[in-house]
């Protein structure tokens, strides 16, 4: 199973074991990462699973949806590399993909 490492903005790292086909958020969500609350849970209706990938794998993610690029909007310290952890799916090509936290999700 693919391994997805999530850096909290502190820095403490959880690393996980995720099925194909899961989100990066269910994952989270499902271990107890803290930093990724997923208020709406999974539907891209909201900012709270807000993540920064990590150089390298942002290409691998796929591409944003609009909705996605709308609701982060919401989300505060937006940068290049901000993706909606709901919106990327684990697959084989994932093992060690690398997602940070923003300060503001603590």
């Amino acid at each position: 199973m693919p391994k997805v490492t999530y850096i909290e903005h502190h820095g403490s790292e959880h690393v996980i074991e995720l099925k194909t086909g899961m989100s990066v958020m269910e994952g989270a969500v499902k271990s107890g990462v803290p930093g990724i609350d997923a208020d709406c849970g999974g539907a891209c209706a909201c900012a709270t699973c807000h993540v920064y990938v990590e150089d390298g794998w942002l290409e691998k993610t796929g591409a944003k949806t609009a909705m996605e690029t709308s609701m982060l909007d919401f989300a505060e310290n937006v940068q290049a590399n901000s993706r909606l952890s709901c919106q990327i799916r684990i697959a084989d090509d994932l093992d060690g993909l690398v997602v940070r936290m923003p300060e503001s999700q603590h």
